[in-house]
């Protein structure tokens, strides 16, 4: 029932959001639009209270809890960015908004963006292990628990490989390929060459 559950929530999000994006940009109802969006934290509250009333009423604590969890913790640390990121290009392609920025590719700047995205799946390891031990403590039974606190490994687990990836970005930045700039202007405008000077009738006559 739990996977079944967590699988509604997912669909209804996804639902929620584009029936969201729907009434602000194209039915133009912000307002509405806005509310549709606000409700989709509604369905992060209904899995959770399921998953304890399912605990309370004696069923054993199994992985599907743990993976309710998880999934808690990844919509607290990734929800809001994600909804962002999809209400800007909806904007710019049924609003006629400006085409929203994509990440970084080179430099710090790009080790910067990894570092933000990293402390969103941090959060959601400290959200997901903050609900286990509540769990756990619900539950009262250490010979019960074990695959709670399982789970609390794998959500650690994904938050320190994540943090590597991350980190590999500040160790060893991207660099910009060679004549990066150069290519984009001369794409913009193929008759400038940058290399050659532009010399003016002045000049010229002092050389002669």
């Amino acid at each position: 029932m739990i996977v079944a559950l967590i699988a509604a929530c997912e669909i209804g999000f996804w639902v929620l959001l584009a029936a969201g994006l729907a009434c602000r940009y194209l039915l133009r109802m912000p307002r509405t639009g806005l509310a549709l969006l606000l409700c989709e934290p509604l369905l992060e509250l209904v899995l959770l209270a399921v998953t304890a009333l399912d605990l309370k009423n004696g069923a054993d604590p199994e992985w599907t809890h743990g993976l309710a969890a998880l999934y808690l913790g990844y919509t607290v640390g990734h929800g809001h960015r994600t909804v962002k990121w999809l209400d800007g290009h909806a904007a710019h392609r049924l609003a006629g908004a400006p085409e929203p920025a994509g990440p970084p590719r080179h430099g710090m700047a790009r080790a910067r963006h990894e570092g933000r995205v990293w402390l969103g799946t941090l959060a959601g390891a400290v959200v997901a292990t903050a609900l286990l031990q509540l769990a756990v403590w619900y539950v009262g039974d250490p010979a019960r628990t074990g695959p709670l606190e399982s789970w609390r490994y794998v959500a650690w687990r994904a938050a320190g490989i994540h943090g590597l990836i991350a980190l590999t970005y500040l160790v060893r930045p991207k660099r910009a390929p060679k004549g990066g700039a150069r290519s984009a202007l001369a794409a913009r405008d193929p008759e400038h060459v940058p290399d050659r000077p532009v010399r003016t009738p002045r000049q010229d006559e002092q050389q002669v």
